[in-house]
């Protein structure tokens, strides 16, 4: 049977062709996933390492809130400290650092933005043992107007030394000389952040901690014991504060950012392996074919001797091959899929750092294994077909299909979609996104399953319109397509999954778009509101920049920062309460926003039926810098996701945390249309100051939302062109499969360009198909989810009726150029050896 199986596949080369692309393409993805994501760790490994490979401890507070590792929130340290960890005995060398925020302007007046990365203000340390940042031109800060620039910045801006170069800072800007450039090791800047080195004194003014230090990073001596050189210093520290291991710092980073790429990676993943399950459908439909068209051979197999389980080996064999065959292409793909997705992110504005690529042994694991056991699965059910084909089946054409099987198809159909139905409200409820995921892949099978009994019906209906402008070629698609409902039913169904996904994402995203939309409309009253834009941050200065400038009546500065709350992590918004009714909207369903005064706290609706909360009670928090204490609830206002669950006042809110930057300011005007204008010219010298009204800023967050719902139709857009592969190969089997059928219809008049159009209406029937059954199904996922996020603040639920539209006439135009390969090949058959053939 082996040499049958090898023979198997060589004659249907060119019918498995199309189905190993499929696998190929699902698998380049997520090779191409897997050295993106290791490629990035291992830039970022090598990175921290480099930092810190020269450090052996690191003075630091102890983690405040509920927060540890890398990202953890920590009291400044201060600066008498240094001197106390430099007397350690043992200790060779000890520097303090400090950070903060930093923002160069190019030479063209535009703030320098680092896509996701931070644009870091600190000190440069002169002490070489300590630090691995150095400097590759001119010289170290020696002055208050001196800085150190990256050398990434300072080539990709053209910046010198010697230049001047104006900072965006948490104070007002200011004019540094750049006396240097620096790398870090060999690397020109840290993974896309930028940097700008201070002396000391410089960068604790900059980052608002005079007298204080972040941490403070130690070597120790040669030849003294490290471990007693940790105890040492352990025991001069006060309390609040710890030394950990510079390997402990590594490590931690390391995490945090492995942390961080694991919901990048997963996001990505989801995607290839979405493109994989619409393969398997192109898989499972191809193998069906062939199967059905070769039910003579197989049959004469089993007259001959074949055992059911040859045969049925025979089939899952062939599967197995092309699987391996695929994967293997499909791994060497990958290095290259993983720079088109760098490029795609790019493309929408998240930029990632750069470095060697990775291939790690477990990519070449995952994407054999999953290409090869999706192609395999696939091909269980039509291996089981051909198993059943019984050897008096040799003297016939095709094997009948049963209405045993077709009944007992629709019951397990039934049972699938309604199992996946429930997985799928359990998974939004909870909520739990695997269980999400099963639930919709239950649906897309029960429905797949389920989609041959409307089938023959809905393709009558689609290709009546076409039939009456096709003429005949048009009656025959139509026909061709009600002929074989299972084979319409299974072609559309790779199409049905990939539109239903797009469908979902746009019903999310509509809804999300409204529901950005109806916050600012019920939390805003301001006519002006002023944002920092991309990764700044709005200077401490600008609130009285504008509450100077004429027209301005009211002004109110929004905060925002971490704390806890009856022992949870939570996110505290803080307002200047003067006149505050004038720019921001409170619906109190409860007490009285007057309550801000008195420092109380208001919290909102959803929160205080969830906590079982109400006016008066007094609950446990904690800050980072006071400790903990307990604080009135004062009011209960509306849920809002612009405003948030907590609000206190700014007065409460800057006793309790040190200096923190304006998250926003909101403005109330006389009405007058120049106001706006002298607003952003008052700005001039903080460009990333962006001054909007309410609508602009309304419009902001809706293109922010069609951003994302780009990427990710542009991540869905591998799953519908496999579904149009699957749409290709169903074509060129069906007309492998009516060669004489064609042939005759050439013989008895019909023209090459009549073919054509007979193919491509059939190609047009099934794509219309698919997409209503898609669009249908995910418009109902789509709202689903949305129901599910009222309480994260999806308030509106929209379904976009012209974007789906627009999706079906797309799918229609895609089916149509899915058609020209088989139409082409169709019409250049010749006439006489298509009559002739069997």
């Amino acid at each position: 049977m082996r040499n049958v199986t090898i023979k198997g596949l060589l004659a249907h080369k060119l019918r498995l062709v199309l189905t190993a692309l499929a696998i190929v393409l699902g698998v380049t993805f997520i090779s191409g996933t897997f050295v993106l994501t290791d490629t990035l760790n291992n830039t970022f490994s090598v990175l921290f390492g480099n930092i810190y490979q020269k450090i052996d401890f690191q003075v630091r507070g102890v983690p405040q809130l509920d927060t540890s590792g890398a990202n953890a929130v920590r009291n400044e340290l201060p600066e008498s400290l240094l001197t106390t960890v430099r007397r350690v005995p043992g200790v060779a060398a000890a520097e303090g650092d400090v950070e903060g925020y930093a923002q160069f302007v190019a030479q063209d007046g535009k703030p320098i933005q680092t896509g996701s990365a931070p644009t870091l203000g600190v000190n440069f340390d002169p002490d070489q043992q300590v630090s691995d940042l150095h400097i590759i031109a001119g010289g170290p800060p020696v002055t208050a107007e001196d800085v150190v620039m990256d050398a990434g910045t300072a080539s990709k801006y053209d910046f010198t030394v010697g230049q001047r170069v104006r900072i965006l800072l948490a104070g007002p800007p200011r004019t540094f000389t750049i006396t240097g450039i620096a790398q870090f090791g060999s690397a020109d800047n840290l993974a896309g952040a930028s940097l700008a080195a201070f002396t000391l004194p410089t960068a604790q003014a900059i980052a608002q901690e005079v007298g204080q230090l972040d941490d403070i990073n130690v070597v120790t001596a040669p030849g003294a014991s490290k471990p007693a050189v940790q105890r040492a210093i352990a025991a001069v520290l006060p309390a609040g504060v710890q030394v950990v291991t510079g390997q402990t710092v590594r490590n931690e980073n390391t995490s945090a950012i492995s942390q961080a790429l694991s919901f990048f990676s997963t996001a990505l993943l989801v995607f290839a392996f979405i493109s994989l399950f619409v393969g398997g459908f192109t898989i499972f439909n191809t193998f069906s074919i062939i199967v059905g068209q070769r039910t003579r051979e197989l049959a004469l197999l089993r007259i001959v001797g074949a055992s059911r389980r040859q045969v049925f080996r025979s089939v899952l064999a062939e599967a197995a091959i092309t699987g391996l065959v695929s994967s293997v292409i499909g791994l060497g793909l990958g290095v290259l899929a993983a720079l088109g997705l760098e490029a795609l992110l790019r493309g929408f504005g998240i930029t990632l750092p750069t470095g060697s690529l990775v291939f790690e042994p477990r990519t070449a694991v995952v994407g054999l294994a999953v290409g090869v056991g999706v192609t395999v699965v696939a091909a269980i059910g039509p291996a089981r077909n051909a198993v059943r084909i019984p050897p008096i089946a040799a003297l016939a054409d095709r094997q009948p299909d049963g209405d045993v099987s077709l009944r007992r198809r629709f019951t397990w159909g039934i049972g699938v979609a309604l199992a996946g139905v429930v997985l799928l409200a359990i998974g939004l409820a909870k909520p739990a996104i695997a269980l999400v995921g099963v639930g919709a892949v239950g649906i897309f099978v029960g429905v797949a399953m389920l989609s041959p009994a409307i089938a023959r019906p809905a393709s009558s209906v689609i290709g009546r319109p076409l039939a009456r402008m096709l003429g005949e070629p048009g009656k025959l698609g139509r026909e061709n397509s009600m002929r074989s409902p299972r084979r319409t039913a299974q072609t559309a169904s790779a199409l049905m999954v990939g539109l239903a996904l797009v469908a979902a994402m746009s019903v999310f995203g509509a809804s999300l778009s409204k529901s950005a939309t109806s916050s600012a409309d019920q939390a805003i009253n301001a006519d002006l509101i002023v944002t920092a834009s991309g990764t700044g941050q709005l200077s401490d200065s600008v609130p009285a920049k504008v509450s100077a400038e004429p027209g301005v009546s009211v002004t109110t500065t929004v905060y925002q920062s971490q704390f806890e709350f009856a022992g949870s992590l939570a996110t505290l918004t803080a307002v200047s309460t003067q006149h505050l009714a004038d720019t921001v909207i409170l619906r109190m369903t409860a007490g009285t926003s007057a309550a801000l005064g008195r420092n109380e706290l208001l919290i909102d609706s959803t929160t205080a039926a969830a906590k079982h909360l109400s006016v008066g009670d007094t609950v446990p928090v904690t800050f980072a810098r006071t400790g903990s204490s307990t604080v009135r609830i004062g009011g209960i206002y509306q849920a809002n996701a612009l405003i948030g669950s907590y609000l206190v006042s700014a007065g409460f809110f800057s006793s309790h945390f040190s200096s923190q930057p304006p998250g926003a300011l909101l403005l109330r005007t006389n009405g007058s249309g120049t106001v706006e204008t002298a607003v952003s010219h008052a700005l001039a010298a903080y460009p990333n100051a962006q001054v909007q009204t309410r609508a602009q800023y309304e419009q902001t967050q809706t293109a922010a939302v069609n951003k994302l719902l780009g990427l990710v139709y542009a991540l869905l857009a591998l799953a519908v062109l496999i579904a149009l592969i699957g749409i290709v190969n169903t074509l060129m089997l069906s007309v492998f499969e009516r060669t004489r059928e064609i042939g005759l219809l050439r013989a008895v008049g019909m023209k090459r360009r009549q073919v054509r159009t007979m193919i491509r209406s059939e190609a047009v029937i099934l794509a219309i198909f698919g997409a209503i059954i898609g669009i249908i199904i995910g418009t109902g996922m789509g709202v689903a989810l949305v129901s599910s996020l009222k309480q994260q603040g999806i308030t509106d639920t929209v379904v976009p009726v012209s974007s789906l539209v627009i999706f079906l006439v797309l799918a229609a135009l895609l089916g149509l150029i899915a058609a020209t390969w088989p139409a082409r090949r169709a019409s250049r058959l010749d006439v006489l050896a298509a009559i002739a053939a069997q």
